[in-house]
């Protein structure tokens, strides 16, 4: 039991004695243990040495004392704790190392190749119950493998504090119980956000592993098992953060009303929501880069009423940031 702490089976079994009895010699240890007295010497050496028994001098000889279990196993339990995390660190380590080496010699450790629905559904919650972090997921209409409505492990793992990012299109958000099921999402922390189109279905896990389907299957058995691919650490897994970002930049960020229901998203999508003239020409001003204050002069309005309309501008559009006002503008036909 006690092991962990550095103390052997023999010494345990003498400590517990002393606990029991709080205090013996030599010669009681031989004859309730029954051991030699050349062994209860040496452990009972042992003991002191690791500051589990102080030696008080008597009559007829040594006696051993205990000290309290609290006092003497505490600062063992805290080396033996050091020592399993530097050992933890020390495998992580070898680990990386190995995984490293197998790159080095094998290009197939990079990307694996894996066929099947269920292998793919199963690798795919997989990496999500081993994230650390994050989820990223572009979402295309007529999954794979895995079903939005079917991924239930989202909001264990939004309970647990993993940051969960879906980009939606709008192909998928129309199907059958998708809005109602990204409401829940969202509902639950997810942060979503809409596109028109996605170049392809995929998930990111902690920015160092990537799914990627490759051949969709089909429900005849035409064209075979779906297959997916499994891309670690490389340019090919940095190529494919950069891409989540740029259409995280450009996708219209998704809110649930009051009521708890996914707000209009069809705006954000796509051409539409047609702009006054003044709002059109204040627009062109900010994709042109002149200043708030020279935008006020031209209009001849105060600095403060610019702002203020173009945060209704970013607002309408759903965007954070003037960067995402001018990218919704241009997908939307608001610009002159």
């Amino acid at each position: 039991m006690l092991e962990i702490a550095g103390i052997g089976a023999a010494e345990e079994r003498v400590y517990r004695h002393l606990v029991e009895v709080r205090g013996a010699g030599v010669d009681e240890i031989v004859q309730r243990l029954h051991i030699q007295e050349r062994e209860a010497a040496s452990l009972l050496s042992s003991l002191h040495d690791k500051g589990l028994v102080g030696r008080l001098p008597g009559d007829g000889g040594m006696r051993y004392v205990p000290v309290p279990p609290d006092v003497a196993l505490q600062p063992l339990l805290s080396r033996g704790q050091e020592a399993l995390e530097w050992a933890r660190r020390g495998v992580e380590q070898l680990a990386e190392e190995y995984r490293a080496g197998g790159r080095r010699h094998d290009a197939g450790q990079l990307v694996e190749v894996i066929t099947g629905a269920g292998a793919i559904r199963q690798q795919l919650r997989q990496l999500a119950y081993g994230a650390r972090s994050d989820l990223r997921w572009f979402c295309k209409a007529d999954p794979v493998a895995l079903r939005a409505q079917d991924n239930d492990e989202e909001f264990e793992l939004l309970a647990q504090g993993i940051r969960y990012e879906a980009i939606y299109e709008r192909d998928c958000l129309e199907q059958p119980g998708m809005v109602d099921n990204v409401a829940q999402g969202i509902r639950a922390g997810e942060v979503a956000r809409a596109t028109s189109a996605l170049p392809v279905r995929m998930v990111i896990v902690d920015g160092s592993v990537a799914v990627c389907p490759l051949m969709p299957g089909s429900t005849t058995g035409a064209r075979g098992e779906p297959t997916a691919a499994i891309i670690r650490s490389s340019t090919l897994l940095d190529a494919l953060v950069a891409l989540f970002d740029i259409q995280w930049a450009a996708g219209t960020p998704l809110h649930v009303t009051e009521a708890g229901e996914l707000a209009d998203f069809a705006d954000g999508m796509g051409p539409g929501g047609s702009l006054a003239d003044d709002e059109r020409y204040l627009l062109s001003l900010v994709v042109a880069g002149v200043t708030d204050k020279a935008i006020a002069t031209q209009l001849r309005v105060s600095h403060r009423t610019v702002q203020r309309r173009i945060t209704a501008l970013m607002q309408r559009a759903g965007a954070t940031t003037r960067t995402q006002l001018v990218w919704q503008a241009a997908r939307r036909d608001w610009l002159p």
